[in-house]
């Protein structure tokens, strides 16, 4: 199985979504790479055609987060986020909320990543918890999980990019 096979999405509850990702590498790097603004802005890109214009990060417990993406023709979206907890190298809890431009409030995720290591492989799991079903099912009609699994794909890249 390949590193990209190991993505899964599944729904534990009906507020939950559960993703998990193998990385061949170290747990510093990927942990790195998740918090550290000028590695995120190269992996974290979003679709084809769109780049990372903003990141910034304040990766302490009350610090914040300010993201925004835009597309080939000129549309954007963000994300604010709040770190609630941040223990390196294995975990980070957000609340976080995405501004997609049109001033329709989004809802508030609630984001717990947690990273482990074994013989030099990354498992991560990231659980999104959402205030109600509908919020969640929002999320998974929006197709995160397809921007996800492709900004894991470039994750992969930028890792044996760098010898991690």
């Amino acid at each position: 199985m390949s590193i990209s096979q190991t993505f899964q999405v599944t729904l534990p509850s009906d507020t939950e979504i559960l993703v998990t990702r193998d990385f061949s590498a170290p747990l510093k790097a990927v942990f790195a790479a998740h918090t550290q603004p000028e590695l995120m802005k190269r992996w974290l890109t979003g679709p084809p055609g769109w780049k990372m214009t903003r990141c910034d990060v304040d990766m302490r417990p009350g610090g914040s987060g300010h993201y925004e993406w835009q597309g080939p023709d000129g549309i954007g979206f963000g994300l604010r986020q709040t770190v609630r907890e941040f223990v390196p190298p294995s975990r980070v809890v957000m609340e976080e909320r995405f501004d997609m431009g049109d001033g329709a409030p989004m809802p508030v995720q609630y984001v717990t990543t947690e990273f482990t290591e074994s013989g030099g492989r990354t498992h991560m799991k990231m659980t999104l918890r959402y205030d109600d079903r509908a919020a969640r099912d929002g999320a998974l009609a929006s197709g995160m999980d397809q921007g996800m699994a492709m900004g894991y794909d470039n994750l992969d890249r930028l890792l044996s990019s760098t010898g991690a």
